[in-house]
């Protein structure tokens, strides 16, 4: 489960003139700009912290602070100073370049992952990928109030009408966000709902 902050990062900015933070003094240099704020890591590690609470009781911080060290050293040292508000959950934390490879190799040692915006973009693909495939990735973005459950990847138009797609992705998506509001208003029988969804995707024993 890769929990991954959503508006910060190098994609903070979308009312830049690129939409990305993103922007040319010159058109022969370009420059963007990451923001990594307390507030949005304190968020986003509580919900890493809780989750974790929930599964295995184990969290995994990944960073680029041996190089970002002010904006991931700032996200790492946060996650941190969270984490020991759960001293039942075991942390740990690896460099963005060192999780690819430990994803590859050994992804069953690890549940839960919290990171920052772009490193949680790509972390999430490769989760998909090792999987069985970016299409059966389910995703939910979520704030203390709202929430939406789509697929990781995009609609895959390109297959549309050709009877191929895999629902899968959004099936265990929709799972989710029914998580999500049985947490939300404690209604035991939305989390009901949310396992039968999940079991359903089971082959027969």
């Amino acid at each position: 489960m890769i929990v991954r902050e959503n508006t910060e990062g190098f994609y903070a900015d979308r009312n830049t003139h690129a939409r990305t933070g993103e922007f040319m003094p010159t058109p022969d240099v370009a420059i963007t700009h990451g923001i990594i704020t307390q507030a949005a890591t304190e968020r986003i590690a509580h919900a890493a912290f809780q989750l974790a609470q929930s599964r295995s009781r184990q969290l995994t911080i990944v960073h680029k602070a041996n190089v970002l060290k002010l904006t991931t050293g700032l996200f790492l040292d946060v996650c941190r100073e969270v984490g020991l508000q759960y001293p039942d959950v075991s942390v740990n934390d690896f460099h963005i370049d060192a999780m690819t490879v430990h994803l590859v190799r050994c992804a069953n040692k690890f549940d839960v992952i919290v990171t920052e915006n772009m490193l949680g973009d790509i972390l999430s693909d490769l989760a998909g990928e090792v999987a069985g495939s970016l299409g059966i990735a389910p995703s939910i973005n979520s704030s203390d109030t709202r929430a939406m459950a789509q697929a990781s990847q995009e609609s895959a138009s390109d297959i549309a009408g050709q009877n191929i797609a895999n629902p899968i992705g959004m099936i265990l998506s929709s799972a989710m966000l029914l998580l999500w509001l049985s947490a939300k208003f404690g209604d035991e029988k939305v989390l009901q709902a949310a396992e039968l969804v999940k079991r359903s995707l089971k082959p027969p024993s």
